[in-house]
């Protein structure tokens, strides 16, 4: 199992120099992918969460390509219905070409009312617009030599069974994102299983992001999410991930306050921290500060 991390592409304290920091941090660990969010328009209730400034993800992982070597590059999640499916297929074949199939291609459908007001996309119908785009981009892939870059993996995020059957009818991977407890994730999984084999389709793979948030002592109780808590509790958590199978974990150092990317060090530290009780198959150093 490998693990990756999504690192804060926006808020007060990100720049291109914290951008390049956190790169090179994430890859000096040992960790093995490096993703980012999406949003092109930064209004209110985009702004209320994710803060200007929003870096692009197409250009930023084309920028972070060039001051890494080995970590894998995604999104999570690229919103599919801002952009037309002809311009994500020739921004992810370039950028895969560019980073030396790197890409990992996370989407999901997109939450934020009024960003899709704003791009004049109409939000009520952002799932069947996601499903076309998503077989759309495939299909220009496949037919156009200009295109190809190799495979590029889909991850499609969506915590519902709706999400779920769009992993399995579009996806190579589910990519729940955030808020499970485990027991929750295992039962998901096996519902996973079951569309698949309704829909006679192979079962993607399983490939979470979870919240990653360090405590001192152990937290107690049924309704601690998973990566949340003692590291002991985190490993422990990591390893019932791979018991399940799962491909991939990415985890999410960011809390929810946006003055958190201000200080990014107490996150590397946690990473950190993960790094030294998980093998994760690589040496690594980083700037532990």
């Amino acid at each position: 199992m490998r693990i990756g991390v999504n690192i804060p592409n926006f808020g007060p304290g990100t720049d291109p120099d914290v951008l390049c920091r956190w790169a090179r941090t994430v890859e000096a660990l040992g960790f093995d992918l490096l993703m980012i969010s999406d949003h092109v328009a930064v209004t209110p209730d985009v702004a209320e969460q994710y803060p200007a400034p929003f870096y692009e993800p197409f250009t930023t992982l084309s920028w972070l390509a060039g001051v890494t070597e080995r970590v894998r590059l995604g999104t999570s999640v690229l919103i599919v219905p801002y952009r037309h499916p002809l311009l994500v297929a020739r921004m992810a074949a370039n950028l895969n070409r560019i980073s030396g199939g790197r890409l990992v291609l996370g989407v999901g459908v997109g939450w934020a009312r009024q960003e899709f007001a704003a791009l004049g996309v109409p939000f009520e119908g952002r799932g069947r617009l996601t499903d076309g785009h998503l077989r759309a981009l495939r299909a220009a892939w496949a037919d156009e030599d200009d295109y190809r870059s190799g495979p590029i993996p889909i991850w499609v995020g969506g915590n519902s069974e709706v999400g779920m059957r769009r992993a399995v009818l579009l996806g190579d991977a589910w990519h729940p994102l955030r808020t499970f407890t485990l027991s929750r994730l295992r039962d998901a999984a096996g519902r996973m299983k079951a569309l698949a084999d309704e829909l006679e389709r192979p079962v993607p793979a399983l490939t979470p992001r979870i919240l990653l948030r360090l405590t001192d002592s152990p937290i107690p109780g049924p309704d601690r999410v998973a990566g949340e808590g003692s590291i002991a509790q985190i490993v422990d958590d990591l390893e019932q991930l791979r018991l399940l199978g799962a491909d991939t974990v990415v985890l999410d150092p960011f809390g929810g306050d946006p003055a958190e990317t201000l200080c990014p060090q107490t996150a590397w530290r946690a990473l950190a921290t993960v790094a030294d009780h998980w093998d994760l198959g690589a040496p690594h150093e980083t700037e532990r500060q």
